[in-house]
């Protein structure tokens, strides 16, 4: 009996025939694309490669290797590692310099966060990847993401989507459980915690620092919640070094960020293996995780940051899976999920920078054979 989760070639064809589509291109029939809701989480949510390190190197939080708010082309490389090599940032610092303190009331804050006009991330590094040059990808894979014990949710008036509708500003902050797996928004309201780095950035070209709040085809403040331990955030170098930065940790964020902040914390473990792929073209940041690849996509509105969301996906799986490009749009409009990554959106900020809006999109890959998910995953790490 027939597999009724895979298109037969035949159907396919007059189907598209009966609707007017034209001609279908060889490459996407010769692609055995699956119904992804009746196979997800079967064979295509198998884990990423995994490679033992060669080297592991320590990052530890100082004034010296942390940058708040900025990412800076000036600062020294704070290790220098080979592709392979895992990086371990023990004890990372909280927003606006470790400033933040469990329990601090809003009006106790205000001073603090009002010293970093820039932003309040704080970003560690630079780390250094010997051979890095433009042209080339950083893969970041996140192998271990442990946040302190505890968190905080935070709006200022005057930012979020709804700027106007509450006559003052919140703040609420949450213990975490040992495992810090469970947090306790309210009696009866058990959070679940996904902890992940908002900013992730090769250090853009230029010799002027860059706000981390900003976003762009170095990556950067992309608070993408998808990425927690087990997947790889792909990064296009900006200048030789790589020069890798992270921060802003959260433990855990909606598809977002609404009110704008997460639950931001820091992270007592924090471990990342950086891998370089020599010559791959990428030119906006993506990621992979065991069941999925993730476009990203950025603009003034949500209009333009879909957009721009939808382009990039055609204009990195059609190469990489050899589909026609109009066919990869059909593709994206019947399987992928196009989500709300990031609405920034700040009357009034005590910040000089305004965060992109961002649009993720999310390609299952259950919908694909596993020989052609092989070689999509491959055109990654060439």
């Amino acid at each position: 009996m027939k597999n009724p989760t895979i298109i037969d070639r035949r159907q396919l064809l007059k189907a598209a025939g009966s609707l007017g589509l034209g001609a279908i291109s060889a490459n996407v029939l010769g692609a055995t694309v699956r119904n992804p809701s009746s196979i997800a989480g079967q064979e295509a949510a198998e884990p990423l490669p995994v490679t033992k390190p060669r080297a592991v190197h320590r990052v530890v939080s100082s004034e010296e290797s942390v940058r708040v708010g900025i990412l800076d082309p000036r600062a020294a490389p704070v290790a220098t590692i080979d592709s392979g090599d895992l990086v371990a940032y023990p004890n990372t610092w909280v927003n606006w310099a470790n400033g933040a303190k469990y329990g601090m009331a809003y009006d106790e804050r205000e001073p603090v966060r009002k010293r970093f006009p820039q932003g309040p991330y704080s970003n560690v590094g630079p780390v250094e990847i010997r051979g890095a040059m433009p042209g080339d990808v950083v893969e970041c894979r996140m192998v271990k993401l442990r946040p302190i014990e505890w968190g905080w949710n935070s709006a200022p008036k005057g930012v979020g989507a709804l700027p106007g509708d509450f006559d003052k500003p919140y703040l609420r902050y949450f213990k975490f459980d040992e495992s810090r797996r469970h947090t306790e928004f309210a009696p009866g309201v058990q959070i679940r915690l996904a902890p992940f780095q908002g900013v992730m950035a090769a250090q853009p070209a230029g010799d002027e620092p860059v706000s981390g709040i900003l976003s762009g085809p170095y990556g950067g403040n992309l608070v993408l919640r998808e990425l927690v331990e087990g997947t790889s955030l792909f990064l296009p170098v900006q200048r030789p070094g790589g020069f890798i930065w992270t921060g802003d940790s959260h433990a855990v964020q909606g598809d977002g960020v609404v009110n704008q902040t997460a639950i931001e914390t820091a992270m007592e473990d924090l471990q990342i293996q950086y891998f370089l792929h020599k010559r791959i073209p990428l030119v906006q940041p993506m990621a992979e995780t065991p069941t999925h690849w993730i476009t990203l996509g950025f603009g003034k509105n949500l209009d333009d940051a879909l957009t721009a969301c939808v382009r990039q996906m055609i204009a990195w799986l059609s190469p990489a899976s050899g589909i026609e490009p109009q066919d990869v749009y059909s593709l994206s409009s019947i399987l992928a999920s196009f989500r709300v990554t990031q609405y920034s959106n700040q009357t009034a900020t005590a910040y000089s920078a305004i965060p992109s809006k961002t649009v993720h999109g999310m390609m299952p890959k259950s919908a694909f054979s596993k020989a052609l998910r092989d070689r999509i995953s491959q055109s990654l790490r060439a």
